[in-house]
């Protein structure tokens, strides 16, 4: 067993590396660009949602209060007519993308600690490159990449863009693998 302690270097460069991976793939790919479209009548759609002055939060509609609700005919026929849907909703102004930035590289470190906890209560000093590999990097997945699943299920996310952060997912958890890999304590 290995001590957490002895793994601080791996924790804090395969945060830094899936920081700077996901920073390429955001900013310089651009594949997820396609994921966001703009609504029909953006302006109207905007004026209306400006007059309800929502607080920021999430938002269900058409909402029912309790499951009761949803077997009535109002409810019903809400449902029918649409749109139904999920909404976020943030604060005025531009998006804040320091703290969003700072949050990101906090939960990278944590998902970080975590791949070293199980890894370092799994594997000995001086396991060999590939399992530790193996191990960290199946940890990183399950924790950068699985939970997009339950977005597809339950939030109705397109499964296109599940599939696209799943696979970034994928890419954070090898590169949180090789780091692991390559600075295992022997």
């Amino acid at each position: 067993m290995v001590s957490l302690s002895a793994l601080w270097l791996p924790i804090l460069l395969s945060a830094v590396v899936v920081f700077v991976a996901s920073s390429i793939l955001h900013m310089v790919l651009k594949y997820h660009n396609v994921e966001y479209r703009r609504l029909p009548d953006e302006d109207g759609v905007l004026a209306a949602l400006g007059a309800a002055k929502p607080t920021p939060g999430f938002y269900m509609f058409p909402h029912a209060a309790d499951p009761k609700e949803c077997a009535t005919p109002a409810m019903a026929e809400k449902f029918k007519r649409g749109p139904v849907g999920t909404m976020n909703i943030n604060p005025d102004g531009p998006p804040a993308m320091g703290p969003a930035l700072a949050l990101w590289f906090g939960f990278c470190l944590l998902v970080s600690v975590f791949v070293a906890y199980l890894t370092s209560r799994t594997l000995a000093g001086g396991t060999p490159y590939l399992q530790v590999f193996r191990v960290a990097g199946c940890a990183g997945f399950m924790a950068y990449g699985l939970a997009h699943l339950s977005d597809g299920i339950w939030k109705q996310k397109p499964w296109s863009m599940v599939l696209k952060h799943s696979f970034d997912g994928l890419v954070y958890g090898l590169l949180t693998g090789g780091v692991f890999g390559w600075l295992w304590p022997v």
